[in-house]
């Protein structure tokens, strides 16, 4: 998985493609979510005081999409940074920092749209015997098979975390990178919007899956396509060890602002272009929040440094 998503070759690196060509996440669906995002941002800036510099980390930052439609909006004392191990894009806009890792001591708000489901894991089964061992898969072809019996390590998440044993989806290396990543955060907020479950909801037969063009795709692990797994959200949101918020999309953008109402009629009568315009909006809300959608990942909300300020951002 690291090899087919971060390799030379790998699906993330390739310079002649970019995340939105295979898939839609919440930043390509609409501006409106860069909207919310920004009320999120202007809020935390607020809990801070107005710090001289507010940073905005996006980590994995895809082609700078989410960065690039809020830089037109933000006040010069905002520092931009995207953090993605694909080159630097032609064309993107001056202002934003590319850079391969996070940096440290940041003052204002990372976020991660979809990064976590794409940090590498490894995947377990129950053999014949009922023993749970490493799945093997063939780069080129993505043909499984078993290979040797989970270390402590792995045991010891997955009876912490999985619950009953069958294909499992190992994931405390999400764990870990979120942890880190958290940690770079001197005051202010990290946040982690993604697909994911819970215990008690893991999936019984697991997630992992691919995309390419559009649709999904086997998982083969050669750079041709997205492979990606849902998250464990309780546990990621647990090993970062500083206070946290776990709410869907839905509730999340409603908060700010985003609740998909249709316009009234009588704006088609009075004003029947921005009655258009309104019920196009309101369409495009209305993807953002959908339960069976977008409005079903999860948004995981870390405070760092706010104080009770922090438990009143969404």
């Amino acid at each position: 998985m690291a090899a087919g998503l971060y390799g030379p070759d790998g699906f993330f690196v390739r310079g002649d493609q970019g995340p939105a060509d295979h898939f839609r996440t919440s930043v390509h669906t609409s501006p409106l979510f860069a909207g919310a995002l920004l009320r999120l941002v202007e809020r935390i800036d607020d809990a801070l005081g107005q710090p001289k510099t507010f940073d905005l980390v996006d980590v994995g930052a895809g082609r700078g999409e989410l960065l690039t439609r809020l830089r037109p909006l933000l006040p010069e004392r905002m520092r931009l940074t995207a953090v993605e191990l694909a080159p630097r894009p032609a064309g993107l806009a001056g202002g934003i920092t590319w850079r391969p890792d996070i940096p440290d001591g940041i003052v204002g708000l990372l976020v991660a749209t979809e990064w976590l489901d794409n940090v590498p894991l490894d995947v377990a089964d129950l053999d014949d015997h009922g023993r749970l061992r490493k799945v093997l898969v063939e780069p080129s072809t993505g043909a499984e098979s078993l290979g040797g019996a989970v270390d402590a390590a792995d045991l010891f998440w997955l009876r912490r975390w999985w619950g009953e044993p069958g294909r499992v989806e190992i994931g405390w290396p999400r764990d870990a990178a979120w942890a880190g990543a958290v940690e770079r955060v001197g005051r202010g907020c990290a946040l982690a919007i993604d697909y994911g479950h819970r215990r008690g909801e893991r999936p019984p037969l697991g997630s992992l899956t691919g995309f390419r063009g559009g649709r999904q795709v086997p998982p083969v692990p050669d750079g041709s396509c997205d492979v990606t797994a849902h998250v464990a959200m309780d546990a990621v949101a647990a090993a970062a060890g500083v206070p946290y918020g776990l709410i869907r999309q839905r509730e999340a953008l409603r908060a700010l602002g985003i609740d998909g109402a249709r316009p009234p009629l009588d704006l088609a009568r009075s004003d029947p272009a921005g009655y258009v315009r309104a019920l196009a909006a309101a369409g495009a809300e209305a993807e953002l929040i959908e339960p069976a959608g977008l409005g079903g990942h999860w948004w995981l909300l870390h405070s760092i440094g706010l104080g009770e300020r922090g438990s009143m951002l969404l």
